[in-house]
C-alpha cells in the first residue's frame, strides 16, 4: 500500500463526489454486466491510495482500509453500482449515453459517496484503529442478486457489522431516516398458468374460458390480504402480469399471471403461498379448468439490527446533527442487502434527495428520476462518521 499524506474532508471531496455520480450517470451498466464500472470503481480506488483492493467477483469490488491505530472492529459499508433497463427522459448535461440504460435508482450516487468516505477516511487512517472494509456490490436489481455472491466469496468475514444507505426520494434533502426492526419488505414472485379450453368467442359455451378464470383469480387474491391476514400485519400482493389471446374472435386456451408478494414476517411469507394455491386450485377447479403454479422466495426482509442501527444514528448526529435524524416509514420496496444482514449484524439507511422546488420529485425506476446531488455530501459525512464512531477518532465534522 503506498502512504497517503493529502488531508482530506467531506468539504474537499464534495465536488469531486458529484464528478463520479455524472461519470457514473453517463456510463450505466445493468447488473451482472458492470464491467466498465467496477473498472472505473477500482482504478479510482487505486488512484486513491492506501488500500488492499480485491475483485470477489467480475463486477464488483472491495476495498479495505487497515486503521494505523493498532486492530480493533471491523465495519463494512456497502455500496450497489447497477443500473436498470430504462429509457432516461432528463434533460440535463450528463443523462446516459447507453440507450436503454439509466441509472433510474440512485446506484451512482451510492457508489461516489461511497468513494468519498474512502478518500477521506485513507487521509485518516493513523488514527483509526481497525478496519473500513468498502464494499461495491454488483446487481442489487436483478434476483438472485450480487449480495449473496460477494457473501460467497468471503467479503464478510471477520465483519462485525455492516451498513448500507439507499438515497431516497420519499424524503426531502435534509432528512435522514432509519429504524431498528423491520425496514423494507421481503421479495417474493409468483406464476400462474391456467389452462383451459380455447375456441371461437361467438361460442363461449363450447369453451373453458381461461380470461374470466384469470380475472375472478386476481380478484379473489386480494382477498388474502383483506381476510385471510391479520390486519395489524402487513402484506401485498400485486398481480403484474396478465398475457393471454391473440385476437378479438378467439377464446385463448392459456392464460398466464405472474406478480409479487411482499411482507416483513417470515411465517406470513411461508403462509401466503399456502393460501395463493388453494384458492387458484379452487377456482380453476370450478370452471373445469387445469393450472400451473410456481412461488419463488426472493431477498429476504431488511430488519436491522439494534447495535448497527444505533452506530447509524449515532453517526447521523455526529455528521449532521439532530435535527436531521428521523425516524423511517418501513416500505415494501425490497433490497438484497439483507443478505449481508443473514450474516452479521446490520443496519440500513434512507437519505432524502427530494427537491419539489427544482422538480425532483419522481420516484425510483422512473424514466426522469433525479437526485438533489447535496444528498452526496450527507451520505459520505455519514459514512465518515460511522467509521469514526465505530473505529475511534475524533469529531467527525
Amino acid at each position: 500500500m503506498s502512504a497517503v499524506t493529502t488531508v482530506e474532508t467531506p468539504e474537499t471531496v464534495r465536488a469531486q463526489v458529484i464528478a463520479w455520480r455524472r461519470h457514473l450517470h453517463q456510463h450505466p451498466e445493468l447488473s451482472f454486466h458492470e464491467h466498465n464500472t467496477s473498472q472505473f470503481v477500482a482504478d479510482t480506488l487505486a488512484a486513491i491510495g492506501g488500500l488492499e483492493i480485491t475483485r470477489p467477483t467480475p463486477t464488483s469490488v472491495m476495498a479495505r482500509l487497515i486503521g494505523g491505530a493498532g486492530p480493533g472492529p471491523v465495519l463494512a459499508m456497502r455500496a450497489d453500482m447497477d443500473a436498470l433497463p430504462i429509457l432516461e427522459a432528463n434533460t440535463h448535461e450528463f443523462v446516459s449515453q447507453s440507450p436503454g440504460v439509466m441509472h433510474a435508482c440512485g446506484h451512482d450516487g451510492h457508489t461516489s459517496m461511497l468513494l468519498g468516505a474512502v478518500k477521506v477516511l485513507v487521509a485518516q487512517r493513523d488514527a483509526l484503529r481497525g478496519e473500513v472494509r468498502f464494499l461495491f456490490q454488483h446487481a442489487e436489481e436483478l434476483y438472485p442478486g450480487g449480495a449473496t455472491q460477494m457473501i460467497a466469496a468471503g467479503v464478510l468475514d471477520g465483519v462485525d457489522l455492516v451498513i448500507g444507505a439507499h438515497l431516497w426520494l420519499s424524503l426531502p434533502f435534509g432528512q435522514v431516516a432509519t429504524r431498528t426492526g423491520a425496514l423494507m419488505a421481503s421479495l417474493n414472485t409468483f406464476r400462474i398458468t391456467i389452462q383451459g379450453e380455447g375456441g371461437h368467442a361467438a361460442i363461449p359455451q363450447q369453451t373453458v374460458d381461461p380470461i374470466v378464470i384469470a380475472a375472478q383469480v386476481v380478484t379473489n387474491l386480494q382477498h388474502i390480504v383483506a381476510r385471510n391476514i391479520d390486519p395489524l400485519k402487513s402484506a401485498v400482493i400485486s398481480v403484474t402480469q396478465i398475457n393471454g389471446g391473440t385476437t378479438t374472435n378467439v377464446i385463448p386456451g392459456v392464460v398466464e399471471l405472474a406478480g409479487t408478494v411482499r411482507t416483513f414476517d417470515a411465517k406470513l411469507r411461508e403462509r401466503i403461498p399456502v393460501l395463493m394455491e388453494r384458492l387458484v386450485a379452487g377456482v380453476t377447479a370450478a370452471h373445469g379448468a387445469r393450472y400451473q403454479w410456481t412461488f419463488e422466495p426472493g431477498y429476504d426482509a431488511v430488519t436491522n439490527d439494534a447495535a448497527a442501527n444505533d452506530l447509524v444514528r449515532r453517526a447521523v448526529v455526529r455528521a449532521l446533527g439532530e435535527s436531521t435524524l428521523i425516524d423511517a416509514t418501513p416500505t415494501m420496496g425490497a433490497e438484497d442487502f439483507s443478505a449481508y444482514q443473514q450474516h452479521v449484524p446490520g443496519a440500513f439507511f434512507f437519505i432524502g434527495a427530494r427537491n419539489e422546488a427544482r422538480g425532483i420529485v419522481h420516484p425510483h425506476h422512473h424514466e426522469r428520476f433525479d437526485l438533489d446531488e447535496r444528498a452526496l455530501d450527507h451520505g459520505t459525512r455519514i459514512f465518515v462518521a460511522a467509521a469514526h464512531e465505530h473505529l475511534g477518532i475524533g469529531d467527525a465534522r
